[in-house]
């Protein structure tokens, strides 16, 4: 693999900081596009059923303000697939999504969600966007992912993140040892990898080494590293040991 690794900054945080207050500062489009000035290659943003942090007028105003690549994150609902229909994004990722959480806990279940998904993504397919579904590094839920007709796997890093900050060095192991290998599983399926939750300064550079991994998904770590340093420094930094790690 000799591609680029990609980094897609997420700046639903910056939305989440304005509508505590109410108003319009800080505005998540200027994030985004501070973000494009630095070098990301692609901006990600969750429109939540509940609307808590990214609202549908700061989708509208990323798709006209930007010139790379918006990732829509969202869940496999009518409401929300009418909403990517009427922008046609670039890319859209389907995560599963439940009220109550804080952020996004874990993967979809592709397995057992699988002919009701493929209709669902048929769609967003057909009007030419790419269609990544996030899930945990699982054999089975790749070989859906393939079936149902999703370009992309994005997976939820999560687990190897907790794990590494707790100091639990043996279970952070086994879990980047199975992201690679189920990268490479998804690779030989024609799927492309993607990853992210989590990600950090500290725990990024074992993730970005793994050659089937194409694109790293960052938001809230760069968004609160932001407040010290300013964006551009840490998306910098980001994409340093990114390209640190591939050599």
């Amino acid at each position: 693999m000799t591609k680029r690794q990609r980094l897609g900054v997420n700046i639903d945080h910056v939305a989440t900081i304005r509508n505590t207050r109410g108003g319009i500062f800080p505005d998540p489009v200027r994030a985004a596009l501070l973000a494009e000035t630095a070098g990301a290659d692609g901006i990600t943003a969750h429109l939540r059923e509940d609307r808590r942090h990214i609202r549908d007028e700061d989708i509208e105003a990323l798709v006209a303000a930007l010139t790379i690549p918006l990732n829509f994150e969202m869940a496999s609902t009518s409401e929300m697939q009418e909403i990517a229909l009427k922008f046609c994004p670039h890319a859209i990722c389907i995560v599963p999504e439940k009220r109550e959480e804080r952020t996004t806990e874990g993967g979809l279940d592709v397995v057992n969600d699988q002919s009701r998904l493929s209709d669902f993504i048929k769609p967003l397919l057909d009007v030419g966007c790419r269609v990544s579904l996030f899930v945990e590094p699982d054999e089975r839920q790749l070989e859906a992912s393939a079936e149902v007709g999703a370009n992309v796997v994005e997976f939820h890093t999560g687990a190897y993140c907790d794990y590494h900050a707790k100091g639990s060095n043996k279970s952070a192991l086994e879990e980047l040892t199975r992201i690679s290998q189920c990268s490479t599983f998804a690779h030989k399926l024609g799927l492309e990898v993607h990853a992210g939750h989590g990600i950090t300064f500290e725990n990024v550079s074992p993730i970005a080494s793994i050659p089937e991994v194409l694109e790293l998904n960052i938001g809230h770590f760069l968004i609160g590293e932001s407040i010290f340093t300013g964006l551009d420094t840490a998306i910098h930094k980001m994409r340093r040991l990114m390209l640190d790690a591939q050599l």
